[in-house]
């Protein structure tokens, strides 16, 4: 008999993939090379999957679940794909896209850089060839997170689309990343996200000082059977928040802080003038 490597799916979230990608192949009693087939890779690189020597891709986890025919489960490939992406440093965050992408109501608050639901393609990009420059994630992983942006920026296409309520430090608009051209491009798709008639945009500036009631970025869905949850990241964690005890106090603080903010035609000719370079 072959000597199968043993799993310990508990070792890590990319061990639990594999050990669950070997566990469905033998219970329809597939060889590696047969589901490879099926999904589109070579055995082999199927066997560094579950032996844990070589990461999952985005493309891979969907082509397992449609070749095991489990696309509707809960327990899907790409949800696993999605933890491991997001689940060990910012917890709850793989959860939260999939309510991103049904929410009703979305209101965001950024603070330094641009949210994901509004970078351009090259301002994506200018972000990640940075972190894979210092070795904060891998070639592959920068490829799959632009993917992921691209992925939650579609949803939003959805009809009918959900209210977006953004609210952008100072300091993500003066923060340059990437080119000139590719700030400028950013600021033009700001403008753009303001003109649309399901979107409200504002500037919060750095004179309001300590009248700023959030100091982390933030997002507050509402999902359409109007129940609310909030996440919030910092440096190196982030955490999902279901509970209204918690939520509606940073429900009210976002309000607080549109109050006190520029109006959204006081916000765009903000964005304006640094395009032009106006101080």
């Amino acid at each position: 008999m072959a000597n199968i490597k043993e799993l310990s799916p508990d070792s890590s979230p990319q061990a639990a993939f594999g050990a669950n990608l070997r566990r469905l192949r033998e219970e329809r009693g597939w060889k590696q090379e047969e589901l490879g087939r099926r999904m589109g890779y070579s055995g082999t690189h199927i066997s560094a999957v579950e032996t844990d020597r070589k990461m999952p891709t985005l493309r891979l986890a969907r082509s397992a679940d449609q070749a095991f025919g489990i696309e509707q489960s809960p327990d899907t490939f790409e949800r696993q794909w999605r933890e491991i992406q997001h689940g060990t440093l910012l917890e709850g965050f793989g959860e939260f896209v999939r309510h991103e992408g049904r929410a009703a109501e979305i209101r965001l608050y950024e603070v330094g850089v641009m949210p994901g639901l509004l970078q351009t393609p090259e301002y994506a990009e200018a972000l990640t060839a940075r972190a894979v420059e210092r070795g904060a994630i891998t070639p592959e992983q920068g490829t799959e997170r632009i993917a992921l942006v691209e992925e939650r920026q579609a949803a939003l296409n959805r009809k009918p689309p959900p209210l977006m309520c953004v609210a952008l430090d100072e300091s993500c608009l003066r923060r340059p990343v990437g080119s000139t051209a590719t700030m400028d491009g950013q600021l033009s798709r700001l403008v753009e996200f303001a003109a649309q008639p399901h979107t409200i945009l504002q500037v919060v500036p750095f004179t309001i000082g300590d009248r700023r009631p959030l100091s982390l970025p933030v997002t507050i869905l509402t999902l359409p059977d109007r129940a609310l949850m909030s996440y919030a990241e910092s440096a190196q964690r982030g955490h999902l928040e279901r509970d209204n005890k918690f939520v509606l106090p940073t429900l009210a603080a976002y309000h607080q802080l549109q109050a006190a903010a520029p109006s959204q035609d006081q916000s765009v000719a903000m964005v304006e003038k640094l395009r032009k370079g106006t101080p």
